[in-house]
């Protein structure tokens, strides 16, 4: 049974055009939750898809203040973590949980 914990640390997946080059390297992009350590997250990772991670880097995407129909607003903080999984595991994420 996966503990319930584990959904509260991968928030998505990131799917961008960068991420889709990851892929061909066996590495996949999730926005995680921004307190998410690397031990937990590649423990999430490992109990939900059922696969086996190699490593796991993060990184924070700082918040920006951005205009939008002349109006200033801002975006929030994004941490994300890129995984890079064993050599024959593969994590389908256009599928979802």
């Amino acid at each position: 049974m996966t503990d319930l914990r584990h959904y509260d640390v991968i928030v998505s997946p990131a799917i961008t055009e960068k991420s889709t080059m990851a892929s061909e390297n066996n590495q996949v992009v999730f926005n995680v939750a921004p307190t998410a350590s690397k031990p937990e997250i590649k423990a999430a990772i490992e109990a939900l898809f059922g696969v086996k991670v190699t490593a796991v880097n993060t990184l924070v995407r700082k918040g920006k203040v951005k205009r939008f129909r002349g109006t200033m607003g801002r975006q929030s903080a994004v941490k994300k973590a890129v995984v890079t999984l064993a050599e024959g595991h593969a994590i389908d994420v256009t599928t979802g949980l």
